[in-house]
């Protein structure tokens, strides 16, 4: 049974993982068997259930306990639910935003690249991808549009960020992902075949006819500003490019994902 904590502070023992700790401090590089994560609103954290994440802790207004949190309560067993006044949960960023829960869940153990793309057939990878809101946008256009895994660089931001998972819609938790520590070419040696989306001399049309056949292919997404390095788009296999029109040079990153995914999807 579910154990009611009504607060009064922000300071109160346990609500810190909602109020206090950062992102860094959540995520727990040192120790990733510890690493947590917060996924906000109803529909969300449902989502994340499904998905088999573990849920640690409960926080929202006393009114969402026979409410919009009943149903997630009635799911989460033996955990505390704290809960407080409106005015005291709105001194939390973006909690007015979340229909009055958030949900502390437990991160999972990081994946092998080789699992997640075992029977994969087209992926992305996210190099270099900083900002939470693109991270979160390609991550949902991923899972609407036919991608069947995620990598991601080191110098990405964590598809668990707070921000990340909310833009996304819990999509993260809908598609298998993991971080991608050796250099992209390696994919090669899993079959793949790598598409660098880029502005090049000599890149090809993203309808380029070849590129349907590919029975695997990983599509290479870069930074927001600089876009892939040099040397990843020398070793790609494809150099590919959206047509623009009315002289716009490029599409935001998420944005031309979204592009990429429907165009370069397995038949």
């Amino acid at each position: 049974m579910a154990e009611i904590i009504e607060i009064s502070s922000l300071a109160h023992p346990g609500v810190e993982v909602f109020s206090t700790l950062t992102e860094a401090q959540l995520r727990n590089r040192i120790e990733p068997d510890k690493g947590i994560f917060i996924a906000e609103s109803p529909k969300v954290i449902h989502v994340a259930l499904n998905a088999g994440y573990t849920p640690l802790a409960l926080l929202c207004e006393q009114k969402h306990i026979s409410g919009d949190a009943a149903s997630i309560i009635s799911r989460c067993g033996d955990i505390p639910i704290y809960t407080g006044g409106r005015e005291l949960l709105a001194s939390l960023t973006g909690y007015t935003l979340t229909r009055g829960v958030l949900c502390a869940m437990r991160r999972p153990a990081s994946r092998r690249v080789e699992e997640v793309c075992a029977h994969a057939r087209r992926i992305v990878v996210i190099d270099g991808v900083v900002d939470t809101t693109n991270i979160g946008a390609i991550f949902r256009s991923a899972a609407a549009l036919g991608i069947d895994a995620v990598l991601l660089t080191p110098t990405s931001c964590d598809p668990l960020n707070r921000r990340a998972i909310r833009v996304s819609m819990g999509s993260v938790f809908l598609i298998p992902w993991t971080w991608l520590e050796s250099p992209v070419s390696e994919l090669h040696q899993l079959g793949f075949r790598t598409v660098s989306m880029a502005l090049t001399d000599n890149s090809v049309p993203i309808d380029y006819p070849p590129l349907r056949e590919e029975p695997r292919l990983a599509i290479i997404m870069g930074t927001e500003g600089d876009g892939l390095a040099p040397q990843v788009i020398a070793e790609s296999d494809y150099v590919v490019r959206i047509p623009m029109a009315h002289q716009v040079d490029s599409l935001n990153v998420a944005a031309a994902a979204a592009v990429a995914f429907w165009e370069l999807r397995a038949r």
